[in-house]
Protein backbone atom coordinates (compact mmCIF):
# COMPACT_ATOMS: atom_id res chain seq x y z
CA UNK A 1 0.00 0.00 0.00
CA UNK A 2 2.86 2.85 0.94
CA UNK A 3 4.72 1.43 -2.52
CA UNK A 4 1.26 2.48 -4.26
CA UNK A 5 0.61 5.43 -2.10
CA UNK A 6 4.21 6.47 -3.80
CA UNK A 7 2.69 5.68 -7.42
CA UNK A 8 -0.57 7.77 -6.68
CA UNK A 9 1.63 11.24 -5.51
CA UNK A 10 4.12 10.36 -8.67
CA UNK A 11 0.63 10.24 -10.61
CA UNK A 12 -0.25 13.77 -9.57
CA UNK A 13 2.78 15.19 -10.49
CA UNK A 14 3.55 13.47 -14.02
CA UNK A 15 3.36 15.33 -16.90
CA UNK A 16 -0.44 14.46 -18.52
CA UNK A 17 1.16 12.76 -21.42
CA UNK A 18 3.59 10.22 -19.15
CA UNK A 19 1.00 8.80 -16.84
CA UNK A 20 1.06 5.55 -18.34
CA UNK A 21 4.84 5.83 -18.32
CA UNK A 22 4.69 5.52 -14.68
CA UNK A 23 2.05 3.17 -13.82
CA UNK A 24 4.43 0.47 -15.93
CA UNK A 25 7.71 1.42 -14.21
CA UNK A 26 5.23 0.22 -11.12
CA UNK A 27 4.34 -2.33 -11.78
CA UNK A 28 7.17 -3.48 -13.42
CA UNK A 29 9.28 -3.12 -10.48
CA UNK A 30 6.32 -4.58 -8.27
CA UNK A 31 5.62 -7.79 -10.20
CA UNK A 32 8.15 -7.77 -13.27
CA UNK A 33 5.22 -6.83 -15.87
CA UNK A 34 6.42 -7.89 -19.36
CA UNK A 35 4.10 -5.32 -21.29
CA UNK A 36 1.57 -2.34 -19.70
CA UNK A 37 -1.61 -1.49 -21.96
CA UNK A 38 -4.22 0.96 -21.74
CA UNK A 39 -6.80 1.25 -24.15
CA UNK A 40 -9.88 3.97 -23.92
CA UNK A 41 -13.44 2.80 -24.86
CA UNK A 42 -14.57 4.77 -28.42
CA UNK A 43 -17.28 6.97 -29.12
CA UNK A 44 -19.19 4.49 -29.85
CA UNK A 45 -18.61 2.22 -27.30
CA UNK A 46 -18.02 -0.33 -29.48
CA UNK A 47 -14.31 -0.47 -29.34
CA UNK A 48 -11.20 -0.12 -27.20
CA UNK A 49 -8.53 1.71 -28.56
CA UNK A 50 -4.94 1.95 -27.44
CA UNK A 51 -3.32 5.07 -25.99
CA UNK A 52 -1.05 6.48 -27.43
CA UNK A 53 -1.38 5.45 -30.95
CA UNK A 54 -3.03 7.54 -33.62
CA UNK A 55 -6.43 6.57 -34.97
CA UNK A 56 -6.50 3.36 -37.33
CA UNK A 57 -2.61 2.64 -36.61
CA UNK A 58 -3.06 0.08 -34.23
CA UNK A 59 -6.46 -2.87 -34.42
CA UNK A 60 -9.17 -1.88 -31.88
CA UNK A 61 -10.58 -4.46 -29.36
CA UNK A 62 -13.93 -5.39 -29.92
CA UNK A 63 -15.65 -4.96 -26.72
CA UNK A 64 -18.63 -7.36 -27.10
CA UNK A 65 -16.20 -9.95 -28.15
CA UNK A 66 -12.46 -10.02 -26.23
CA UNK A 67 -11.87 -10.49 -22.94
CA UNK A 68 -10.74 -6.66 -22.47
CA UNK A 69 -14.18 -6.37 -23.17
CA UNK A 70 -15.25 -8.46 -21.04
CA UNK A 71 -13.21 -6.75 -17.64
CA UNK A 72 -15.34 -3.58 -19.26
CA UNK A 73 -18.44 -4.65 -19.64
CA UNK A 74 -18.95 -6.66 -16.32
CA UNK A 75 -16.88 -3.75 -14.37
CA UNK A 76 -14.67 -6.72 -12.91
CA UNK A 77 -11.20 -7.66 -13.08
CA UNK A 78 -10.31 -10.72 -15.77
CA UNK A 79 -7.32 -12.59 -15.59
CA UNK A 80 -6.26 -14.79 -18.86
CA UNK A 81 -3.36 -17.24 -17.83
CA UNK A 82 -2.05 -19.56 -20.48
CA UNK A 83 -1.66 -23.26 -19.89
CA UNK A 84 1.43 -23.71 -21.77
CA UNK A 85 3.61 -20.78 -20.41
CA UNK A 86 3.91 -19.61 -16.62
CA UNK A 87 2.48 -16.37 -17.27
CA UNK A 88 -0.94 -14.57 -18.37
CA UNK A 89 -2.48 -11.14 -18.39
CA UNK A 90 -4.97 -9.60 -16.22
CA UNK A 91 -7.50 -7.01 -17.55
CA UNK A 92 -8.64 -4.70 -15.19
CA UNK A 93 -11.57 -1.91 -15.82
CA UNK A 94 -11.24 1.92 -15.16
CA UNK A 95 -14.18 3.63 -14.09
CA UNK A 96 -14.53 6.64 -12.36
CA UNK A 97 -17.77 7.65 -10.52
CA UNK A 98 -19.94 5.27 -12.87
CA UNK A 99 -18.25 6.77 -15.75
CA UNK A 100 -16.50 3.87 -17.70
CA UNK A 101 -13.20 5.12 -19.22
CA UNK A 102 -11.10 1.76 -20.61
CA UNK A 103 -9.50 -1.22 -19.63
CA UNK A 104 -5.68 -1.31 -18.32
CA UNK A 105 -4.09 -4.86 -19.48
CA UNK A 106 -0.50 -6.08 -17.39
CA UNK A 107 1.19 -8.73 -18.84
CA UNK A 108 2.99 -10.92 -16.05
CA UNK A 109 5.62 -13.51 -16.46
CA UNK A 110 4.65 -15.68 -13.73
CA UNK A 111 1.26 -17.49 -12.50
CA UNK A 112 2.17 -16.79 -9.07
CA UNK A 113 1.83 -13.42 -9.34
CA UNK A 114 -2.13 -13.65 -10.70
CA UNK A 115 -3.00 -14.35 -6.38
CA UNK A 116 -4.81 -11.53 -5.10
CA UNK A 117 -3.11 -9.09 -7.98
CA UNK A 118 -6.60 -7.41 -8.99
CA UNK A 119 -7.38 -6.09 -5.94
CA UNK A 120 -3.86 -5.08 -5.16
CA UNK A 121 -3.76 -3.63 -8.40
CA UNK A 122 -7.61 -2.13 -8.52
CA UNK A 123 -6.60 1.38 -6.33
CA UNK A 124 -3.76 1.94 -8.74
CA UNK A 125 -6.46 1.76 -11.84
CA UNK A 126 -8.70 4.24 -10.19
CA UNK A 127 -5.96 6.50 -9.32
CA UNK A 128 -5.23 6.48 -13.32
CA UNK A 129 -8.53 7.06 -14.13
CA UNK A 130 -8.56 10.34 -11.87
CA UNK A 131 -5.51 11.84 -13.17
CA UNK A 132 -7.10 11.20 -16.81
CA UNK A 133 -9.77 13.10 -16.06
CA UNK A 134 -7.35 15.95 -15.12
CA UNK A 135 -4.64 15.38 -17.53
CA UNK A 136 -7.65 16.03 -20.86
CA UNK A 137 -7.56 19.65 -19.91
CA UNK A 138 -4.04 19.25 -20.91
CA UNK A 139 -3.34 17.29 -23.90
CA UNK A 140 -5.20 15.21 -26.67
CA UNK A 141 -3.74 11.80 -25.84
CA UNK A 142 -6.77 10.29 -24.36
CA UNK A 143 -8.98 11.84 -26.40
CA UNK A 144 -7.66 10.63 -28.98
CA UNK A 145 -7.57 7.29 -28.38
CA UNK A 146 -11.54 7.49 -27.93
CA UNK A 147 -11.78 7.95 -31.88
CA UNK A 148 -12.00 5.10 -34.24
CA UNK A 149 -12.57 7.41 -36.69
CA UNK A 150 -12.24 11.46 -37.19
CA UNK A 151 -14.67 13.47 -36.20
CA UNK A 152 -16.76 16.29 -37.88
CA UNK A 153 -16.88 19.51 -36.81
CA UNK A 154 -20.11 18.84 -35.26
CA UNK A 155 -19.52 16.06 -33.52
CA UNK A 156 -16.35 17.61 -32.15
CA UNK A 157 -18.43 20.46 -30.68
CA UNK A 158 -21.33 18.24 -29.44
CA UNK A 159 -18.49 15.75 -27.32
CA UNK A 160 -17.54 18.53 -25.89
CA UNK A 161 -20.43 19.48 -24.31
CA UNK A 162 -21.31 16.10 -23.15
CA UNK A 163 -20.84 14.46 -19.44
CA UNK A 164 -19.50 11.51 -20.08
CA UNK A 165 -21.64 8.29 -20.65
CA UNK A 166 -22.67 7.45 -17.43
CA UNK A 167 -22.83 8.47 -13.74
CA UNK A 168 -23.48 6.73 -10.39
CA UNK A 169 -24.28 7.13 -6.56
CA UNK A 170 -25.88 5.97 -3.80
CA UNK A 171 -29.28 7.14 -4.80
CA UNK A 172 -29.48 6.39 -8.12
CA UNK A 173 -27.19 5.21 -11.57
CA UNK A 174 -27.38 6.52 -15.03
CA UNK A 175 -26.16 5.99 -18.44
CA UNK A 176 -26.58 7.51 -22.31
CA UNK A 177 -25.39 6.94 -25.60
CA UNK A 178 -25.67 8.84 -28.77
CA UNK A 179 -25.71 7.79 -32.16
CA UNK A 180 -24.53 8.30 -35.01
CA UNK A 181 -21.20 9.16 -32.47
CA UNK A 182 -19.22 10.41 -35.37
CA UNK A 183 -20.98 12.67 -37.29
CA UNK A 184 -23.75 13.93 -34.67
CA UNK A 185 -26.98 16.54 -35.71
CA UNK A 186 -28.46 18.64 -32.52
CA UNK A 187 -29.27 16.26 -29.83
CA UNK A 188 -27.00 16.50 -26.48
CA UNK A 189 -27.37 15.20 -22.80
CA UNK A 190 -26.40 17.03 -19.85
CA UNK A 191 -26.14 15.97 -15.70
CA UNK A 192 -25.50 17.64 -12.93
CA UNK A 193 -24.61 15.93 -9.35
CA UNK A 194 -24.98 17.73 -5.90
CA UNK A 195 -25.99 16.72 -2.17
CA UNK A 196 -28.82 17.79 -3.07
CA UNK A 197 -30.06 17.17 -6.23
CA UNK A 198 -29.90 15.51 -10.17
CA UNK A 199 -30.12 17.50 -12.92
CA UNK A 200 -30.49 16.40 -16.03
CA UNK A 201 -31.42 17.24 -19.81
CA UNK A 202 -31.79 15.99 -23.21
CA UNK A 203 -31.76 18.65 -25.70
CA UNK A 204 -32.61 18.65 -29.58
CA UNK A 205 -31.55 21.34 -31.79
CA UNK A 206 -33.19 21.46 -34.85
CA UNK A 207 -31.53 21.15 -37.98
CA UNK A 208 -28.22 19.43 -38.47
CA UNK A 209 -24.35 20.02 -38.85
CA UNK A 210 -22.55 22.73 -37.59
CA UNK A 211 -25.93 24.90 -37.42
CA UNK A 212 -27.46 22.58 -34.86
CA UNK A 213 -24.01 22.05 -33.07
CA UNK A 214 -24.29 25.84 -32.58
CA UNK A 215 -27.58 25.84 -31.58
CA UNK A 216 -27.31 23.15 -29.27
CA UNK A 217 -24.01 24.91 -27.30
CA UNK A 218 -26.00 27.96 -27.11
CA UNK A 219 -28.73 26.30 -25.09
CA UNK A 220 -26.84 24.09 -23.44
CA UNK A 221 -24.57 26.61 -21.77
CA UNK A 222 -27.36 29.10 -21.28
CA UNK A 223 -29.15 26.17 -19.12
CA UNK A 224 -25.65 25.79 -17.17
CA UNK A 225 -25.26 29.23 -16.47
CA UNK A 226 -28.83 29.29 -15.09
CA UNK A 227 -28.44 26.00 -13.12
CA UNK A 228 -24.82 27.74 -11.41
CA UNK A 229 -26.77 30.89 -10.86
CA UNK A 230 -29.45 28.36 -8.46
CA UNK A 231 -31.89 28.78 -10.57
CA UNK A 232 -34.60 25.89 -10.45
CA UNK A 233 -35.96 24.41 -13.54
CA UNK A 234 -38.71 26.35 -14.89
CA UNK A 235 -36.42 29.79 -15.07
CA UNK A 236 -33.54 27.81 -15.77
CA UNK A 237 -35.78 27.43 -19.26
CA UNK A 238 -36.59 31.09 -18.82
CA UNK A 239 -32.97 32.27 -19.38
CA UNK A 240 -32.26 29.73 -22.08
CA UNK A 241 -34.94 30.76 -23.89
CA UNK A 242 -33.89 34.21 -24.13
CA UNK A 243 -30.89 33.47 -25.00
CA UNK A 244 -31.66 31.05 -27.55
CA UNK A 245 -34.59 33.33 -29.18
CA UNK A 246 -31.91 36.91 -28.36
CA UNK A 247 -29.23 34.80 -31.18
CA UNK A 248 -31.70 33.30 -33.61
CA UNK A 249 -35.16 35.39 -33.25
CA UNK A 250 -37.42 32.24 -33.79
CA UNK A 251 -36.10 31.21 -36.66
CA UNK A 252 -33.86 28.33 -34.81
CA UNK A 253 -35.03 26.60 -31.33
CA UNK A 254 -34.58 23.79 -29.02
CA UNK A 255 -36.32 20.98 -27.79
CA UNK A 256 -35.63 20.22 -23.96
CA UNK A 257 -36.79 17.37 -21.51
CA UNK A 258 -35.47 19.27 -17.79
CA UNK A 259 -35.85 17.01 -14.79
CA UNK A 260 -34.54 17.95 -11.52
CA UNK A 261 -34.05 15.32 -8.92
CA UNK A 262 -34.29 15.63 -5.00
CA UNK A 263 -32.18 13.26 -3.62
CA UNK A 264 -33.89 12.72 -0.39
CA UNK A 265 -37.20 12.35 -1.62
CA UNK A 266 -37.88 11.12 -5.24
CA UNK A 267 -39.58 13.88 -6.34
CA UNK A 268 -38.87 15.20 -9.55
CA UNK A 269 -39.38 18.85 -11.13
CA UNK A 270 -40.21 18.73 -14.94
CA UNK A 271 -40.28 20.78 -17.47
CA UNK A 272 -41.58 19.33 -20.98
CA UNK A 273 -40.08 21.91 -23.71
CA UNK A 274 -40.47 19.95 -26.71
CA UNK A 275 -39.88 16.40 -28.11
CA UNK A 276 -37.90 14.12 -26.14
CA UNK A 277 -39.60 11.37 -24.11
CA UNK A 278 -39.83 9.26 -21.33
CA UNK A 279 -40.60 5.77 -20.28
CA UNK A 280 -41.18 4.25 -16.60
CA UNK A 281 -40.55 0.76 -16.21
CA UNK A 282 -42.32 -0.38 -12.14
CA UNK A 283 -42.95 -3.17 -11.15
CA UNK A 284 -42.43 -4.84 -14.40
CA UNK A 285 -43.94 -2.97 -16.61
CA UNK A 286 -43.57 -0.02 -19.18
CA UNK A 287 -45.60 2.92 -19.51
CA UNK A 288 -44.79 6.35 -21.14
CA UNK A 289 -45.06 9.34 -18.94
CA UNK A 290 -47.14 12.31 -20.49
CA UNK A 291 -46.76 16.23 -19.54
CA UNK A 292 -47.52 19.14 -20.78
CA UNK A 293 -46.13 19.97 -23.72
CA UNK A 294 -44.42 23.58 -23.68
CA UNK A 295 -43.06 25.61 -26.36
CA UNK A 296 -39.42 24.69 -27.42
CA UNK A 297 -36.41 26.88 -26.21
CA UNK A 298 -36.54 30.28 -28.26
CA UNK A 299 -39.60 29.28 -30.75
CA UNK A 300 -41.43 32.87 -29.34
CA UNK A 301 -40.16 35.43 -27.18
CA UNK A 302 -40.51 36.30 -23.34
CA UNK A 303 -42.12 32.65 -22.91
CA UNK A 304 -42.84 31.34 -19.51
CA UNK A 305 -42.35 27.98 -18.36
CA UNK A 306 -44.04 26.01 -15.51
CA UNK A 307 -42.83 23.03 -13.41
CA UNK A 308 -44.44 19.44 -13.25
CA UNK A 309 -43.94 17.16 -10.60
CA UNK A 310 -43.05 13.34 -10.53
CA UNK A 311 -42.38 11.12 -7.80
CA UNK A 312 -39.89 8.17 -8.03
CA UNK A 313 -40.03 4.75 -6.25
CA UNK A 314 -36.91 3.13 -5.49
CA UNK A 315 -36.33 0.28 -8.28
CA UNK A 316 -37.89 2.81 -10.81
CA UNK A 317 -36.46 2.52 -14.01
CA UNK A 318 -36.71 5.81 -16.33
CA UNK A 319 -35.86 6.08 -20.14
CA UNK A 320 -35.82 9.11 -22.27
CA UNK A 321 -35.29 9.07 -25.95
CA UNK A 322 -35.04 11.16 -28.64
CA UNK A 323 -37.24 11.64 -31.55
CA UNK A 324 -34.95 10.08 -33.52
CA UNK A 325 -35.67 7.02 -31.87
CA UNK A 326 -39.42 7.09 -31.08
CA UNK A 327 -40.52 8.27 -34.78
CA UNK A 328 -38.16 5.64 -36.32
CA UNK A 329 -40.94 3.90 -38.36
CA UNK A 330 -40.53 -0.20 -38.88
CA UNK A 331 -41.06 -1.09 -43.36
CA UNK A 332 -44.73 -1.67 -41.81
CA UNK A 333 -45.26 1.45 -41.21
CA UNK A 334 -45.37 1.16 -37.24
CA UNK A 335 -42.89 3.84 -35.24
CA UNK A 336 -40.82 2.72 -32.98
CA UNK A 337 -41.64 4.07 -29.50
CA UNK A 338 -45.29 3.13 -30.43
CA UNK A 339 -44.98 -0.58 -28.56
CA UNK A 340 -40.86 -1.54 -30.03
CA UNK A 341 -39.71 0.50 -27.51
CA UNK A 342 -41.88 -1.01 -24.12
CA UNK A 343 -40.29 -4.24 -25.63
CA UNK A 344 -36.90 -3.56 -25.64
CA UNK A 345 -37.28 -2.01 -22.07
CA UNK A 346 -38.26 -5.29 -20.69
CA UNK A 347 -35.85 -7.29 -23.12
CA UNK A 348 -32.94 -5.12 -21.22
CA UNK A 349 -34.54 -4.87 -17.81
CA UNK A 350 -31.56 -7.16 -16.36
CA UNK A 351 -29.16 -4.85 -17.59
CA UNK A 352 -27.27 -1.63 -15.13
CA UNK A 353 -28.30 1.85 -16.68
CA UNK A 354 -24.57 2.17 -18.61
CA UNK A 355 -25.20 -1.16 -20.79
CA UNK A 356 -29.13 -0.26 -21.34
CA UNK A 357 -28.61 2.95 -23.96
CA UNK A 358 -26.43 0.75 -26.30
CA UNK A 359 -28.50 -2.19 -25.79
CA UNK A 360 -31.62 -0.40 -26.45
CA UNK A 361 -30.23 1.10 -29.98
CA UNK A 362 -28.67 -2.04 -31.03
CA UNK A 363 -32.61 -3.36 -31.38
CA UNK A 364 -33.37 -0.25 -32.95
CA UNK A 365 -31.44 -0.41 -35.41
CA UNK A 366 -32.26 -3.99 -36.47
CA UNK A 367 -35.88 -2.56 -36.16
CA UNK A 368 -35.60 0.22 -38.82
CA UNK A 369 -33.27 -2.31 -41.27
CA UNK A 370 -31.34 -0.90 -43.92
CA UNK A 371 -32.74 2.48 -43.90
CA UNK A 372 -29.85 4.39 -42.50
CA UNK A 373 -30.31 7.45 -39.98
CA UNK A 374 -31.16 10.32 -40.71
CA UNK A 375 -31.52 11.81 -37.29
CA UNK A 376 -29.61 11.76 -34.35
CA UNK A 377 -30.36 8.76 -31.85
CA UNK A 378 -30.21 8.88 -27.99
CA UNK A 379 -31.24 7.16 -25.33
CA UNK A 380 -30.53 7.70 -21.45
CA UNK A 381 -31.42 5.53 -18.77
CA UNK A 382 -31.64 6.11 -15.01
CA UNK A 383 -32.07 3.45 -12.08
CA UNK A 384 -33.73 4.82 -9.08
CA UNK A 385 -32.11 3.33 -5.85
CA UNK A 386 -33.23 6.34 -3.19
CA UNK A 387 -31.88 6.58 0.04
Amino acid sequence: MDRFAAVERALRTAAPHTLLDVVTAALQEAYAATRVELRMADYSVTTLQTVGSLPGTTEPVPIHDSPQGRAFGAQEPYVETDLTERGGRVHLPITIRGDRMGVLTVSLPEHEYFTGLPQEIQPLCEALGHEIVVAERDTDLYLLARRAARLTLAAELQWQLLPGHSLSRTEYALGAHLEPAYAIFGDNYDWSASAEHLTLTVTNGMGDGINAALLTNLAINALRNARRAGLGPADQAVLADQAVYAQYQGAAYVSVLLLRFTLATGDVEIVDAGSPRMWRMRGGSAEPLSFDAQLPLGMFEDTQYVTEHLRVQPGDRLLIGSDGVYDTVSRAGERYGERALARSLNATRLLPPPQVPRAVLREHAGYRGDTPLDDDALIVCLDWYGR
